[in-house]
């Protein structure tokens, strides 16, 4: 998925690949046998953290994030009833399955059709991104292993997402047909229907974080109130808003593959338009909230410095077009978001 899971900057392809092959490699045994322990656990732990890159674990703890806002958007008095854990456990444990699923086979998907490769590695094989994250580039996976990780992982997230829709105190009809439509849509990001290819990845990628935060809200109380919906789009366009410059940096990769994205289709003037707008909409959904009733006045006073590093986001990209270092601005306004959000909502229930 084209998210800000892309990765930092970093090392060359030769170090990546041989920090990889180093980790797998371990220890050489010795003749008393001491390597021998330490290069099996060397080997675990090299194949452990090269399913976590798969997975992009590092930078989808922030989808997971998600649990904290409408967990703080609970009533106090529901918030540690032992039915609530327990439902926000199970599809926590679910959603950490479907998140890597996506990511997995989107890498699986990127190697095979050459998208990975025309957007991490230039002429000659120059790194123009850190590879360390992307273990099918640099060998440390198989497409084999990769694709069997990715089904494990939604037949995972499968099992967890019907345990806490089955173990809920309430099971709302909307609750469960948005968490069904993610089951469905999510994973063929880039695989089997291959929605990213057909103009649907930006509304998978804020749609899918926007469901993760009114279904299992939904699944506790059985309602949905305008406040918590407004927090949960926000979490959207928040991921979106990391999304888009990815995607503006991937134009050549992506056109050459077929992907279909804003980026892609649209002029350098008519992507900036585009993320022009999702920058407006996030200003005047934060303020507008509070103005007509729909959050508490300090709802978007806790915001104030989430908008100020939107407008720094845009305004800074716009002038010099640098979409990589957008991309990180927006992750630290994602999780500035994420913070004035739970201290509004520890505010509201606690006045």
């Amino acid at each position: 998925m084209r998210t800000g899971a892309a990765g930092g900057r970093g090392a060359g392809s030769d170090a990546a690949t041989g920090a990889v092959a180093g980790a797998e490699a371990g220890v050489r045994p010795t003749p008393g046998g001491g390597g021998r322990t330490t290069g099996a656990s060397g080997a675990a732990r090299g194949r452990f953290v090269a399913y976590a890159r798969l997975a992009k674990f590092e930078f989808v703890l922030d989808y997971y994030l998600s649990m904290l806002v409408l967990w703080t958007a609970l009533a106090s008095g529901v918030r540690f009833a032992p039915d609530t854990l327990t439902t926000l456990l199970l599809f926590l444990l679910g959603e950490i399955g479907v998140v890597s699923a996506v990511m997995a086979l989107d890498d699986v998907n990127g190697i095979r059709d050459g998208s990975d490769r025309a957007n991490y590695l230039g002429t000659g094989g120059t790194p123009l991104r850190p590879l360390e994250r992307k273990p099918l580039l640099t060998g440390a996976l198989t497409v084999t292993q990769a694709t069997r990780f990715g089904y494990l992982s939604l037949l995972w997230g499968t099992v967890f997402w019907t345990a806490s829709a089955v173990t809920a105190p309430e099971r709302p009809m909307w609750a469960l047909i948005v968490t069904g439509l993610v089951l469905f849509a999510g994973f063929q990001y880039s695989w089997g229907l291959k929605l990213s290819y057909r103009g649907l990845g930006e509304v998978l990628i804020m749609g899918c974080p926007l469901v993760i935060v009114v279904a299992p809200y939904g699944f506790v109380t059985g309602h949905l109130p305008a406040l918590v919906l407004v927090q949960a789009v926000l979490f959207g366009l928040w991921q979106i808003l990391v999304s888009c410059y990815s995607n503006t940096k991937d134009i050549s990769g992506d056109a050459a593959v077929g992907r279909s994205t804003v980026a892609v289709h649209a002029t350098a003037r008519g992507n900036l338009i585009f993320i022009g707008a999702l920058s407006a909409a996030d200003l005047l959904l934060t303020l507008g909230a509070s103005a007509v009733g729909w959050a508490p006045w300090w709802f978007a006073a806790a915001l104030l410095p989430e908008m100020a590093l939107r407008l720094r986001q845009f305004t800074s990209f716009s002038r010099n077009g640098d979409a990589l270092l957008a991309r990180r601005r927006g992750v630290v306004a994602f999780r500035t978001g994420v913070a004035g959000i739970v201290l509004a909502n520890l505010i509201h229930f606690a006045s």
